[in-house]
C-alpha cells in the first residue's frame, strides 16, 4: 500500500508497478542550490538525462504538505521560483507536513522519502558531511546517518568541499556505510577528482556497483533495513576546478561566512552562493556539470539493478 502522505507521478508509479528503474533527485538543489533560471533548466536537463539513459526520474519535494516522487512542470516552477519553499531536513519534515507548506529536500530527507515511495537509487550533487571545526560545533549533517540506516544508494560527486573530509569519511567508517569510488581510487571532492583520500572501496561501472548493493541488501539482519551505500563519482574532467584553485577560494567564503555569523542549515547555501560570487560563476558551471554525471551513473546503476530485480 503506499504511504498515506505520498504522491506518486504518474510515470513514477508506472515505473514501479512494472519494476522499471526509477532515480530519485533532490529538491534543495533546485530552491537553495542555484539561481533562477539555471535552477529549473538544469532540473529539467537531468531529468531528460536520465530518462535518456533508459529510467524515470523522481524529483522529490514536499508541495503543501504533500511528500512527492515525481514533480509536474508546474510543481517543479515552486520549486525554483516560489520564495515560500523552505529547505527541509528530517527535522523540519513533519512541521512541514503537517503545516501544508512547500519544502525542498535536502539528501537526508530525499532518501527517506525515496525509501517510502521503494526507490534504491538517488542522484545529487555532492552529500553534506561533518562540517570544518564540528569538534566545537558539533556541525555534522543527517546525511550521515540517514546513510547508515536507509537502504538508498546515493551517487554524488563526493562530498561537499567545504566539508571535512577526512573526518567525514571516517564518520561514514564507523556507522558501516560503504563508500564506494566509481572508476577511481581517490575519494573526489565535489568541483575537484582529488581530496587526498582514498576510497574506501572502487567499483569500475555499474554492474559491479549494483552486485556490490545487492550484496549489502542480501546481508541485512532480521528486523534491519541493510543502511545505505555512497557512490563517490568524480565531476567530470573537463569541468574540475583543481585543490589549488578552489581551496582557497573555500577558505575565503569561510571566513565571510564567519564574520557574517551565519550557522545552522544556512551555513550550505551560504557557502555555495558565496564561492559562485568568487569565482564569477565557475563554480555553478562545475555544480552542474557534476549534478548531469552523477545522474548519468545513477540511471545506469538503477537499470542494472532492475535487471538483477531489485
Amino acid at each position: 500500500m503506499p504511504h498515506p502522505l505520498l504522491d506518486y507521478a504518474p510515470e513514477v508509479a508506472q515505473a514501479l508497478h512494472d519494476a522499471q528503474p526509477v532515480v530519485a533527485l533532490e529538491s534543495t538543489i533546485i530552491s537553495h542550490g542555484m539561481p533562477y533560471p539555471q535552477n529549473v533548466q538544469t532540473a529539467r536537463e537531468v531529468e531528460a538525462l536520465i530518462r535518456e539513459a533508459g529510467a524515470v526520474p523522481a524529483t522529490i519535494a514536499v508541495i503543501a504538505g504533500r511528500l512527492k516522487a515525481g514533480l509536474s512542470e508546474g510543481e517543479l516552477d515552486i520549486m525554483g521560483t516560489d520564495k515560500s519553499v523552505q529547505k527541509i531536513s528530517l527535522r523540519d519534515l513533519p512541521g512541514t507536513v503537517a503545516q501544508a507548506r512547500h519544502g525542498a529536500t535536502t539528501v537526508a530527507t530525499t532518501m527517506r522519502v525515496a525509501a517510502l515511495a521503494g526507490i534504491r537509487v538517488f542522484a545529487t550533487g555532492g552529500t553534506g558531511g561533518v562540517h570544518r571545526g564540528a569538534a566545537q560545533s558539533f556541525d555534522i549533517s543527517a546525511d550521515l546517518m540517514e546513510l547508515a540506516r536507509t537502504p538508498v544508494a546515493v551517487v554524488s560527486a563526493g562530498v561537499k568541499s567545504i566539508l571535512d573530509i577526512g573526518l567525514t569519511l571516517e564518520y561514514l567508517e564507523t556507522q558501516g556505510v560503504p563508500v564506494i569510488g566509481y572508476g577511481v581510487r581517490e575519494f573526489p571532492a565535489f568541483y575537484s577528482r582529488e581530496s587526498g583520500f582514498l576510497s574506501p572501496l572502487m567499483a569500475t561501472g555499474a554492474p559491479e556497483v549494483a552486485r556490490a548493493l545487492h550484496a549489502q541488501w542480501s546481508l541485512t539482519l532480521p528486523g534491519q533495513s541493510g543502511g545505505g551505500a555512497l557512490i563517490a563519482n568524480p565531476i567530470p574532467l573537463e569541468a574540475e576546478i583543481a585543490r589549488r584553485e578552489i581551496d582557497p577560494v573555500i577558505e575565503q567564503a569561510l571566513s565571510d561566512m564567519a564574520a557574517l555569523k551565519v550557522t545552522g542549515k544556512d551555513t550550505t547555501p551560504y557557502l555555495l552562493g558565496r564561492i559562485v560570487e568568487i569565482t564569477g560563476g565557475r563554480s555553478l558551471v562545475a555544480n552542474i556539470a557534476l549534478v548531469k554525471n552523477n545522474a548519468r551513473v545513477a540511471a545506469e546503476i538503477a537499470c542494472e539493478l532492475a535487471l538483477m530485480g531489485k
